[in-house]
Formats: C-alpha cells, sequence, structure tokens
C-alpha cells in the first residue's frame, strides 16, 4: 500500500524547471505578452522594422530628387542666361536650324554596331 500512496516526487531537473518556470502565472503572463508585441501587435517589432526600411528608401530618394533637382536648376540659370547655350540647347534637341542651313540626322543601325 506504501508503493501506491507515493510522494509524486520530479523525476528529472528537466522536470523541476518545467514545474517551477513554465507552470507560473507570472512567466506564461509575460512570455504571451512579450509574444502579442513582437508578432500581432500594430507597434509590433516587425512592423516597425518594417516601415524603417521604407523610411530610409525615402531619404535616399529625397536625396537623389534633390541631387538631380539642384543639377536641373543650375543647367535651366545656364540656359536662361547665355543665348549661345539657348541656341545650342535647340539645335541639338529640337533640329532647330538657322534659315539658310541644312540638317542630316545620322541614324546608327545597332544591330550593326554590336557585330563590328
Amino acid at each position: 500500500m506504501e508503493d501506491l500512496i507515493k510522494e509524486i516526487k520530479p523525476k528529472s531537473a528537466g522536470m523541476k524547471f518545467f514545474q517551477k518556470f513554465v507552470i507560473n502565472k507570472y512567466f506564461v503572463t509575460i512570455f504571451l505578452f512579450l509574444v502579442w508585441m513582437v508578432f500581432f501587435d500594430s507597434t509590433s517589432f516587425l512592423v516597425i522594422n518594417e516601415l524603417n526600411g521604407e523610411v530610409n528608401k525615402y531619404e535616399e530618394q529625397l536625396t537623389y530628387y534633390q541631387s538631380e533637382y539642384k543639377k536641373n536648376d543650375d543647367f535651366y540659370k545656364k540656359l536662361m542666361n547665355n543665348k549661345e547655350e539657348k541656341e545650342k540647347f535647340a539645335r541639338e534637341n529640337y533640329f532647330m536650324k538657322k534659315p539658310n542651313e541644312e540638317i542630316f540626322i545620322l541614324v546608327v543601325d545597332s544591330a550593326n554596331a554590336v557585330k563590328k
């Protein structure tokens, strides 16, 4: 009869750990809270990390567009202040010509250019 009434004791150190920490209501509550905050909350670590990536991407785009704006603004100022630059730009991009002048447009065939 003594065998049946034996006190139940943990069999190993792993079982002691399980009984001491995992079953503890505070440990379970904190663990569930951390899991919720990392994965499921609207301000979770994953969402914040993704948003920081987007912010970095937009900051890179901002610096690119600022440099392009500065380059175009400098070109515009140079073009508006110099008559020769206006004429050069119009001739190169819009094929404008003087009254007694002819323009020849040379087109390079890209298929033949690669073979050579």
